[in-house]
């Protein structure tokens, strides 16, 4: 199980950025790293990480959606850049989402 976690990271990754150069499929594409987000969530995030994933997480959210403002001052390359890093952004997301929730869940179990 823990192998199909880290295939569907490295999928992501590489649909992530190879996506950028394939127009029109912009939807399915989407949708694909999603769910390979939220199989990586399930599978690949143990509870001693969920801490540093989440602010990584969280990390990469700002820092992304701020840098892909950013990149306009490179003009022809900024669209290849900012499609990369929103395929990147709505992947590892997914993957936030589902750790988040099972954080969520485990701290709310009642102890005793």
């Amino acid at each position: 199980m823990e192998a199909l976690g880290k295939w569907a990271f490295i999928i992501g990754l590489i649909i992530a950025a190879v996506a950028a150069f394939i127009p029109g499929y912009t939807g399915i594409i989407l949708l694909i790293l999603f769910i390979l987000g939220l199989v990586i969530g399930f599978i690949n995030i143990h509870e001693k990480n969920v801490m540093k994933f989440l602010v990584a997480i969280v990390t990469l959210l700002v820092l992304g959606v701020a840098s892909i403002n950013a990149l306009d001052v490179l003009q022809i390359v900024n669209v290849y850049l900012k499609l990369i890093l929103g395929n990147f952004i709505a992947f590892v997301s997914a993957a936030g989402l589902v750790v988040a929730i099972k954080a969520i869940v485990e701290t709310s179990k009642s102890k005793g």
